[in-house]
């Protein structure tokens, strides 16, 4: 039962991150470019983080639960197992993810640079909807 509840507060987080990011990148960001206007975007994030970021640390916890649950030799590094191949993948999606927030926190954000960190919500963005694509293939027997 409680890896059940463990699985639904991962999906749940999951729907989170991934909603909010998808949101931001279709509606807030084309706005925010075609009036250049970089408040938009930090209006949007200072909402956003105070569910998002919670949900990032929620889906990184259970998502490290189930890698040690679901996993036999996960150090091994087996690409030709099912789970531990689609937990390399999440992990390195987790890692790119983690650059870029780090980049764009750094870098882009405190100089107000629009255009660049445009593209650095279109890869996160798509990271997340990767992340949600992985973690079906792994539930649903392999697309991968």
């Amino acid at each position: 039962m409680l890896l059940k509840f463990i699985i639904f507060i991962h999906i749940i987080s999951a729907t989170i991150w991934t909603g909010g990011h998808l949101i931001l990148a279709l509606s807030f960001l084309p706005k925010a470019l075609s009036k250049n206007d970089f408040s938009i975007i930090e209006q949007f994030e200072s909402k956003f983080e105070r569910i998002g970021v919670p949900a990032l640390l929620i889906l990184v916890i259970t998502g490290i639960y189930m890698a040690i649950i679901y996993t036999t030799d996960f150090f091994e590094f087996d690409f030709s197992n099912h789970q531990n191949k689609h937990i390399y993948i999440k992990l390195i999606l987790l890692l790119c993810t983690i650059l870029l927030a780090l980049h764009a926190r750094f870098f882009l954000i405190p100089k107000k640079k629009i255009k660049q960190l445009a593209y650095h919500i279109g890869l996160v963005t798509l990271i997340a909807v990767l992340f949600v694509f992985v973690g079906f293939s792994l539930r649903s027997g392999g697309l991968l």
